[in-house]
């Protein structure tokens, strides 16, 4: 009688199993599914992304800090939210560039920081601390340059001024440019009454 039942059950189990593959043959999901990926999604993604490149000589050249980093397969960009980039050099404290969102080109010699931009250098020995603030600002970090063709505003206090069109090399020499329509105000000296 035990063999009997065994062969009973090993003939409800192939029932079972047909039972099976007619039900999926039946609804169709033995298909594999395609979903449609667009052409401009990201294949990955970091919270809290810090990038460094190093000098010849082995010192921190930049460094670039996101709050979040997605980057996209199909053009090879990256995408950050609320970049911070520091510039390092051996003279002065490192310039610091701040915006509300950039995007890093696929080869990373192209950095676009959108919406407003505050670029800072702190007063050291000999150096006044300096504020720029525009928007749209190119960055080339393997050369140290960034231009822009907004609005720009320089602050060293108790000096300022405004232009349109910005270029700034922060690598010695460093070198600033307003391109058109300057306008300042600058403190001069005074000279003592006898």
């Amino acid at each position: 009688m035990t063999r009997l039942n065994g062969n009973y059950m090993h003939l409800f189990l192939f029932a079972i199993a047909i039972g099976s593959w007619w039900l999926v043959k039946l609804t169709g999901s033995d298909e594999p599914s395609h979903i449609a990926v667009p052409a401009h999604s990201p294949d990955y993604f970091s919270k809290g992304y810090t990038k460094w490149e190093m000098s010849e000589q082995g010192r921190p050249k930049s460094k670039l800090i996101a709050d979040e980093m997605t980057h996209y397969s199909d053009d090879g960009t990256t995408h950050l939210t609320n970049p911070l980039m520091f510039f390092y050099n051996d003279k002065t404290p490192p310039w610091v560039i701040q915006s509300e969102t950039g995007i890093l080109s696929a080869d990373g010699k192209d950095l676009l920081l959108n919406g407003k931009v505050v670029v800072d250098r702190a007063a050291a020995e000999g150096v006044r601390e300096l504020k720029i603030y525009s928007f749209n600002l190119k960055v080339k970090p393997e050369i140290s340059y960034a231009e822009t063709d907004e609005w720009a505003e320089l602050i060293s206090l108790p000096n300022w001024t405004t232009g349109v069109g910005m270029k700034l090399t922060f690598a010695e020499p460093i070198h600033l440019e307003l391109l058109s329509n300057v306008k300042g105000n600058y403190e001069t000296k005074k000279e003592n009454p006898r």
